[in-house]
């Protein structure tokens, strides 16, 4: 049965590709900070589960040896780092090294350490991105510059890992908590919501393509 291990699972678009994996027939590991949550979610979708901190090694390692096989990683948990956005000329630069730890170096370590896996079943690996790491929003400059870099990472490693697929996604907008933390409930609650979302990635998955860079538009 193929394996997926998803991160940041508990809600949101994590919530939502687990939601379609199963469906699908995956075999799921699901983590995620919220233990009530994601042991929820995965009772309700027979998942196995592992709540925890991607920017804890102990944690990363735990998640490892959880899969000594693995046909699918998704990178999906996130922080947004201090809210209301700070611009950069005030943004707190000991919050701004937590968000990289999260964001860029927690991604980068689980897929270090399950890189064995994934090369032993040619399997892949999703990184999701944002719009905000290629475009200059005001506020948005903490946590775009951390996705900037998991881009850049997913890059390199498509480069050095031939045998697993790697794609870095931007999902766009969706009606989720970060969101509404970001911009308010009001505007956040006009996005579509990430269960519009899970579907391209599943064909992502499927088809397959290139190592590259993804819009939610390049995947309809």
């Amino acid at each position: 049965m193929r394996q997926a291990l998803i991160t940041g699972a508990s809600r949101g678009l994590g919530l939502a590709l687990a939601k379609a994996l199963a469906a699908d027939g995956w075999s799921l590991l699901l983590t995620a900070r919220g233990e009530e949550d994601l042991m929820s979610a995965a009772f309700d979708l027979g998942a196995r589960a592992i709540p925890g901190d991607v920017a804890d090694p102990a944690h990363v390692a735990r998640l490892a040896e959880a899969v000594p096989e693995l046909d699918l990683l998704v990178n999906n948990a996130s922080g947004l780092g201090p809210a209301p956005l700070p611009r950069l000329a005030d943004y707190p630069l000991d919050s701004l090294r937590a968000l990289f730890e999260t964001n860029v170096v927690g991604p980068l370590a689980l897929i270090q350490a399950t890189l064995p896996a994934l090369r032993k079943r040619q399997g892949a690996i999703v990184n999701i991105s944002s719009d905000a790491a290629v475009e200059a929003y005001e506020g948005w400059g903490g946590y775009g510059a951390t996705k900037a870099a998991l881009d850049q990472v997913s890059n390199v490693l498509a480069a050095e890992e031939p045998d697993v697929a790697v794609w870095w996604v931007d999902p766009g907008e969706m009606r989720t908590r970060m969101l509404a933390d970001a911009v308010g409930e009001e505007e956040a609650g006009t996005a579509p919501p990430p269960e519009s979302v899970a579907p391209a990635l599943l064909r992502l998955v499927a088809g397959r393509p290139a190592p590259g860079r993804f819009t939610r538009g390049d995947l309809r």
